[in-house]
């Protein structure tokens, strides 16, 4: 893990979309965080001991995205040792997918650690740098390769793999933020502790804000492999996405984090 030390930053956006704003000043404690995407490997050594069925096994299904029919699809079978379905596998460096937020939790406690609120993700995955789009700065591709894993062409039809992967990619595979923090956007995205609020910016507390007491979402950060420049542009620091607490992707893991 990653010693995250505490301050104050401007969360939000103005040139993202309507749930990003308004951009408002929040503080954070210090924390630990993962420094990167619990992993396929991680997982089955929670499994292992643990003896822990996701709901995605429980349901006997999972929502996949196809890279053959560029469509999702209801898949049979799908779960984190199957990420793509019957017949798939993810090698242990992978981030484990098709957990759902109350199977991330799971983890978590086991671990002994917890889920990120939304504004100690966005601290974190700012890595230090102020009003930045990306954890690297503001440019998408410095030196003119890309530097996170996301979908380069045109979404759903068309994946050059430009940046080494068609879809997941282990771990670790891109530089790290000023942090040390690997894959904070683009890979997977990541669930957070907070139910979602559309408007929650507008009434957010100033100090360590945790997100409104219920709702029927949780909040997703850091875009994935399937967000590129003509879809959704989620691989940025502010961009916010929700699903409920069973889903289960292709395209969604988690980490965590853990108090001083």
């Amino acid at each position: 893990m990653v010693w995250i030390n505490g301050g104050s930053f401007r969360m939000g956006a103005t040139d993202g979309m309507p749930s990003e704003a308004p951009v408002h000043e929040v503080s954070v404690r210090p924390f630990w965080m993962d420094a990167h995407e619990v992993t396929v490997g991680d997982y089955a050594e929670f499994v292992a001991a643990s003896g822990y069925r996701t709901e995605a096994e429980r349901f006997g299904w999972s929502g996949v995205f196809d890279l053959r029919t560029r469509e999702w699809e209801k898949a049979d079978g799908a779960d984190w040792r199957h990420p793509d379905g019957p017949g798939s596998s993810a090698p242990p460096s992978e981030p484990v997918t098709q957990v759902s937020w109350n199977d991330a939790v799971a983890y978590a406690g086991w671990a002994g650690k917890r889920l990120p609120t939304e504004a100690e993700w966005e601290y974190a995955s700012r890595g230090g740098l102020t009003g930045k789009r990306y954890p690297w700065g503001d440019e998408l591709r410095p030196g003119r390769k890309p530097v996170a894993n996301w979908w380069q062409g045109h979404f759903p039809d068309r994946n050059t793999g430009e940046d080494g992967y068609l879809g997941r990619a282990p771990v670790g595979s891109f530089p790290p933020n000023g942090y040390g923090l690997y894959d904070m956007v683009g890979n997977v995205w990541e669930w957070c502790e907070d139910w979602f609020d559309e408007s929650y910016y507008r009434t957010s507390p100033a100090d360590d804000p945790r997100g409104p007491a219920t709702g029927t979402e949780r909040v997703l950060r850091g875009g994935s492999w399937m967000c590129s420049e003509n879809y959704c542009m989620n691989y940025r620091n502010a961009a916010r996405s929700h699903a409920t607490p069973d889903s289960g992707l292709n395209n969604l893991g988690f980490r965590c984090v853990k108090d001083r």
